[in-house]
């Protein structure tokens, strides 16, 4: 495991508006007003597991007190704070960057203990490893960890974004762990309203 953590960075995306939420997502903090908000308990997951952590976010709202990284261009989504995280990776020696969103309020240590030893497992040609939703396919891009050999994808995206971040890195490139019915608490993120809701219903009944 030391030689894995030698190699990968973590970074938080923590730039979006919030717009659906109607405030900012990073500060909330949904186990109690006396617990870290999502951007720091997010943050502490990150830098538990990693020799390096980043917070992506926007220039015009810099994370006081974190080593901020900000998005290669503006309003471009999560992809962008990715790139940044990649390009910053790979100049400090760095081979991957795991990278979380702070929306992921149920995200645990071993979901991603075994993500990482996915990606140390993964075969060559391996650019991205990321968890499935076994029965939908559906891929959990915002919880996955990213080579900085995958520079020149992200780099041929920026050039005209707009596409999906699960569909940067081709399938064949990807190393997907099947995500079982019973395993999708950790990616629970909040998006509206009625997600805080939902997530904090959950949190009310197991705590």
């Amino acid at each position: 495991m030391e030689q894995l953590q030698g190699s990968v960075a973590g970074v938080v995306l923590a730039g979006g508006l919030s717009t659906r939420m109607g405030h900012d997502k990073a500060q909330l903090r949904v186990y109690g007003p006396d617990k870290p908000d999502l951007l720091a308990r997010t943050h502490a997951l990150l830098a538990d597991l990693l020799p390096r952590c980043w917070v992506s976010c926007r220039a015009d709202a810099p994370r006081s007190g974190y080593a901020c990284l900000f998005d290669a261009k503006h309003g471009q989504g999560p992809a962008a704070g990715i790139l940044a995280a990649l390009r910053e990776a790979k100049a400090q020696g760095f081979a991957a960057v795991l990278a979380l969103s702070c929306d992921m309020p149920l995200m645990d240590t071993p979901t991603l203990r075994r993500l990482l030893e996915a990606r140390a497992a993964a075969p060559a040609g391996t650019l991205a490893t990321l968890y499935v939703e076994a029965a939908s396919g559906r891929p959990e891009a915002l919880a996955a960890v990213y080579e900085t050999a995958s520079l020149p994808l992200f780099e041929k995206w920026l050039e005209s974004p707009g596409g999906r971040l699960n569909c940067i890195v081709p399938v064949q490139n990807q190393c997907r762990l099947p995500e079982g019915s019973n395993e999708s608490r950790p990616f629970v993120n909040l998006n509206r309203p009625d997600d805080l809701k939902t997530v904090l219903d959950i949190l009310g009944a197991s705590l």
